[in-house]
């Protein structure tokens, strides 16, 4: 990324220990990796979760959940983030796991949540069986104050994630259930996220190697994450 795209795009990284926790996109957008392919919005007074797992005592705004294993969709979990007038977005299958204000979504589907701008894109494998298309599985793209955040879901390559445009791309990279770190980079090679953080490692499948194998594959900005603690 030049030096120019790099002032566009007006993210900094915060430091830990010597390690990157969190993506700060602008000054009231910050992303934490919470593990696996979990992760944290922090948008100003509205936190939103996409597949939580291992959280902390909070009170969400937004839950997504892109599918229904029990990696992705942990009701113990879900209990410790969902207030009264916590939304949750979920795939039909996701939905009859829940309660609360529900509501579903498939490929192709957007909502407007308060300001936030929520589309479903599809998410399946290609030449494996864990996550099939006809299951009608999904990834999101977030758009808050103006910036476009992608969670592929546990998906391989696909056809529809090409035409994408955004500036953060989230992009399984660990193999056996979703891309692996080369197919990963190929595809995001090709839609061109200004920035991607690899997950889907570290947990159930996968190692940090994953994740900077595609860090030398991808043309663009990588951020590795550790999950924040």
């Amino acid at each position: 990324m030049t030096s120019m795209n790099f002032l566009k795009f007006e993210y900094t990284l915060r430091l830990a220990a010597g390690s990157l926790i969190m993506l700060e996109i602008t000054d009231s957008l910050k992303i934490y990796w919470l593990g696996h392919a979990s992760f944290k919005l922090d948008a100003g007074e509205r936190p939103i979760y996409i597949d939580p797992r291992n959280v902390k005592k909070d009170k969400a705004s937004l839950i997504l959940i892109t599918h229904s294993h029990f990696d992705h969709l942990s009701s113990d979990d879900i209990k410790k983030i969902q207030a009264d007038d916590t939304i949750l977005v979920a795939t039909k299958d996701s939905a009859t796991k829940l309660k609360g204000d529900v509501r579903t979504i498939e490929p192709g589907d957007s909502l407007e949540l308060g300001g936030i701008h929520v589309e479903a894109i599809a998410s399946y494998n290609v030449g494996k069986t864990f996550h099939p298309k006809s299951s009608g599985w999904v990834g999101y793209i977030l758009t808050i104050d103006g910036k476009r955040i992608y969670h592929a879901g546990d998906s391989d390559s696909i056809p529809e994630m090409k035409p994408l445009v955004v500036d953060v791309a989230l992009l399984p990279v660990g193999g056996t259930y979703t891309m692996t770190a080369e197919e990963a980079a190929e595809v995001a090679n090709e839609f061109k996220p200004k920035t991607v953080v690899p997950m889907h490692w570290g947990e159930i499948v996968g190692t940090r190697v994953d994740a900077e194998r595609f860090r030398d594959l991808f043309d663009g900005e990588t951020v590795i994450l550790e999950p924040e603690s």
